[in-house]
């Protein structure tokens, strides 16, 4: 069984030290989605939403968010990111509508970006809801989770079949 390397010798959480790591580009892609009414879809697609354009709030939502995941998620590194790209994509099912979230970013380092790409687009989906809730609080937030990774010692990972 592999050691644990979040553990130190005390058996305490510590963050693990990567500086012996190679420095290599590395990548991820994550997504997530949001499921709406029709009255919600029309009023963000219409830009008619009282608290402004919601995908462009949700953009920068998840930019920011990504760029802070060292704050919030205790054992990730401070990464120098050098690109965040968020796109978003309608899907209809039956009388619903789902707003897919799809978060790429790049970092040249020692340490993998998975968990930036993961809380981008975390945040982009809470501030969907945020942001609509007055109309609908009976939105769900869908599954989030790792389409693909490049780069790192583990090599890479590509999700074989795709979760809705």
């Amino acid at each position: 069984m592999a050691e644990f390397t979040h553990f130190n010798d005390e058996g305490r959480a510590k963050m693990v030290d990567v500086s012996d790591k190679p420095e290599t580009v590395r990548t991820a892609v994550a997504k997530s989605s949001i499921t709406v009414n029709k009255e919600i879809y029309d009023k963000i697609t219409g830009n008619k939403m009282k608290k402004g354009d919601v995908l462009a709030v949700a953009q920068v939502a998840g930019i920011m968010a990504c760029k802070k995941t060292s704050e919030i998620i205790p054992m990730c590194h401070p990464i120098p990111l050098t690109g965040i790209d968020i796109s978003f994509e309608w899907h209809k099912e039956q009388e619903e509508y789902c707003l897919v979230i799809t978060a790429i970013v790049k970092t040249k380092g020692n340490t993998g970006v998975e968990m930036e790409a993961l809380t981008s687009v975390s945040a982009c989906a809470l501030t969907v809801y945020d942001m609509c809730k007055a109309v609908d609080k009976g939105m769900v937030i869908g599954h989030t989770y790792l389409v693909e990774k490049t780069g790192g010692k583990n090599g890479d990972f590509k999700r074989e079949h795709k979760l809705t």
